[in-house]
């Protein structure tokens, strides 16, 4: 009964990571991806190798909030596989109105619903994370605010990060060892580009794999029948790297479509702020989505590039009336090279008519889920649990 039990626990969980995989490769490699920087599967293969990197360091903590430190009991094995059916109505109600799947809050909802039925909550931790979950994305939007209203028009003016024809590095065949050169279009601005690009998606990736490996893993970890922390961790890693070589490639190619058109510059400064966020929080173990702090930072960046023509001074006293904000200036792309506004002037006609940033629908969309994923899945569990106490 265990071992068919066990099994049907693994599949949940393959299923769980096959979609986190395929969520969050789009969300790391798909700027990369599109700017032409890498091949899909060359992502896909960085993908896999760095989610388990951040799995198996930094997604222990978050393991160990999951499994023990929720609720005050064992997660048992019939309660974790229990629990990852809900994670998967998560994902496909997710899925179903085609926003990235808030999985880590969808995990801990299930999980505060079976503590709600057995009364075994820890409400301590509880009130923690969740507390974590509203600064989060202020965090977020104000790191994004300063990025885009003092550092990005400046970097961009003087940073252009743009692929050539070609390779980017061939093998020099000549005497000796064969050794790499740069390609015959290959410029050393491009090739140190190039390399930064990759680090930082490699960086998100790792991101990934500590924020979302537990959300697979967790569940079958612990209680009678259970799975090693480690086995655990490879199950799940395996999953999400299935994900990113499959349906990740659709993602890889349309992901920021809805949110924002901003340039790859931009949407580097967007990975960077996300995933610091998500790895400082999944080491200190708290559960949190990588989506939420992406979004916020976006919108903070385009916030921030947007009131350049507003000093702080009228900000505060609101003195704007002769001054025009149009959110869509991150998007100008004809400003690389070109210098900005200072602060408290307007900005150049191309940078005002460059369109939205941001779609307000999808943000609310986005947020909706956020709220709407975690309540419902503790309303699932806590009714669940409720009904057939055996489980737990």
């Amino acid at each position: 009964m265990i071992e068919a039990l066990l099994a049907i626990g693994i599949i949940a969980s393959i299923f769980v990571g096959f979609n986190i995989g395929g969520s969050s490769t789009g969300i790391a490699w798909g700027p990369p991806v599109g700017a032409g920087v890498i091949k899909k599967t060359t992502a896909a293969g960085l993908m896999t190798f760095f989610v388990f990197l951040g799995g198996w360091t930094v997604g222990r903590n978050v393991m160990d909030t999951l499994s023990g430190g929720i609720i005050t009991i064992e997660l048992t094995l019939s309660a974790g596989v229990a629990i990852l059916f809900f994670i998967g109505l998560g994902i496909l109600a997710a899925n179903i109105f085609g926003v990235p799947v808030p999985t880590s809050m969808t995990t801990v909802g299930a999980i505060a619903g079976l503590g709600l039925a057995t009364d075994t909550l820890n409400y301590p931790v509880v009130a923690e994370i969740i507390s974590w979950w509203i600064v989060t994305p202020i965090i977020g939007f104000w790191i994004g605010g300063i990025i885009g209203r003092y550092i990005y028009p400046e970097v961009n003016r003087r940073v252009q990060i743009k692929k050539s024809d070609g390779p980017l590095l061939t093998l020099d065949q000549g005497e000796g060892f064969p050794k790499p050169t740069l390609g015959p279009n290959t410029t050393r601005s491009e090739l140190v580009s190039t390399a930064v690009v990759l680090i930082i998606g490699c960086y998100m990736a790792f991101s990934a794999g500590a924020s979302n490996v537990p959300n697979a893993a967790a569940p079958l970890v612990g209680g009678a029948g259970g799975l090693a922390d480690n086995t655990a961790i490879i199950i799940a890693t395996l999953a999400i790297g299935l994900g990113g070589f499959t349906i990740a490639r659709r993602t890889m190619e349309s992901v920021g479509g809805e949110l924002s058109d901003i340039p790859l510059l931009a949407a580097l400064f967007v990975m960077v702020t996300a995933s610091t966020i998500t790895t400082f929080l999944s080491w200190l173990g708290i559960p949190i989505s990588l989506v939420m702090a992406t979004v916020m930072t976006i919108v903070g960046i385009g916030w921030g590039r947007a009131t350049r023509p507003v000093t702080v001074r009228e900000a505060v006293t609101r003195d704007v009336e002769d001054k025009e904000i149009m959110p869509g200036a991150i998007t100008a792309e004809e400003m690389e090279g070109k210098l900005s506004a200072p602060i408290g002037e307007a900005e150049p006609e191309e940078v005002l008519n460059a369109g939205d940033l941001f779609n307000p629908r999808a943000i609310i969309k986005y947020i909706s889920m956020w709220i709407i994923g975690p309540s419902i899945s503790t309303v699932l569990a806590y009714g669940f649990f409720l009904l057939v106490p055996g489980v737990a």
